[in-house]
């Protein structure tokens, strides 16, 4: 069995928005706890402060309670847990949305309709990704678990969305005529409090420099420091290169309709 832990970065002001879920076996599940707890514990002897949850913004900002935390001291902590996920073997599957063009060009979209809002946009495109990368593996014991963030004006409505997918979605991973929809997740999506849960602060690390990426990509001049471009893109690296089937998530030729659609979305490079 496998869990997705999932968050967001980007759903404000920002032009791109992105969604990370990161994948664990379940028999791994309690080292990578224990290990994201000693990390926190880190974080509280560096800063003199009890940290009980990892706010990536916050951190990378240097805002309370970082502030007098030396922005190389930040950084140096910040690969280290890009380098501790590579190591432990986890990956990611991400959607990642350019917003001007979901609203300027697909606002009365049909598949914009039906899913409702940017927030389950992304949701269902990480779900539909999953299905389609896993359904294919012979060994995929137990199929997948989906552990959100909470996220309280859209959670009703999405459980409602993955226990009735629209019909539209179903060619996104070739649904067979006898073949239940969805059927590599597991049950409904969980909600949880991410100070509870470890790897949803690790989504959002992941998230948030994976938009912080495509900021930079996109507008060079938006560099927040000498040599954030570099920085930011070697963490951005790390985490793809880590990522399920890049088709299962942006196929480049022979798209259906469903695929077509959130390819569209896409800003660059993911086209």
């Amino acid at each position: 069995m496998k869990f997705a832990y999932i968050d967001e970065s980007g759903t404000g002001d920002e032009r791109f928005a992105v969604m990370v879920g990161v994948i664990v076996d379940a028999y791994r599940m309690r080292p990578t706890k224990d290990d994201w707890n000693s990390l926190l514990a880190y974080l509280s002897e560096i800063s003199g402060r009890n940290v009980k949850e990892f706010h990536t913004r916050d951190f990378y900002a240097g805002n309370s309670p970082w502030r007098g935390l030396r922005g190389d001291i930040r950084a140096e902590v910040i690969s280290a847990i890009f380098e501790w996920f590579r190591d432990r073997g986890h990956h990611i599957v991400f959607s990642a949305i350019d917003k001007t063009k979901l609203s300027d060009l697909y606002s009365d979209h049909p598949f914009t309709t039906s899913l409702g809002s940017l927030w389950k946009t992304l949701a269902m495109h990480i779900v539909l990704s999953i299905q389609k990368a896993f359904q294919k593996q012979t060994n995929n014991k137990g199929n997948t678990v989906l552990v959100f963030d909470n996220h309280d004006n859209d959670q009703s409505e999405y459980t409602a969305l993955i226990l009735n997918p629209p019909e539209w979605t179903h060619s996104y991973y070739g649904k067979q005529r006898t073949q239940s929809p969805l059927d590599q997740i597991v049950d409904v999506p969980h909600f949880v409090d991410s100070s509870h849960v470890g790897m949803i602060q690790l989504a959002d690390c992941v998230s948030y420099f994976l938009r912080r990426h495509l900021e930079l990509s996109h507008e060079p001049s938006s560099e927040k420091y000498h040599g954030e471009i570099t920085t930011v893109s070697n963490w951005a690296t790390t985490a793809l290169d880590r990522c399920i089937s890049m088709p299962a998530i942006y196929q480049k030729r022979g798209r259906c309709e469903s695929a077509e659609y959130f390819y569209q979305l896409a800003p660059n490079p993911f086209q």
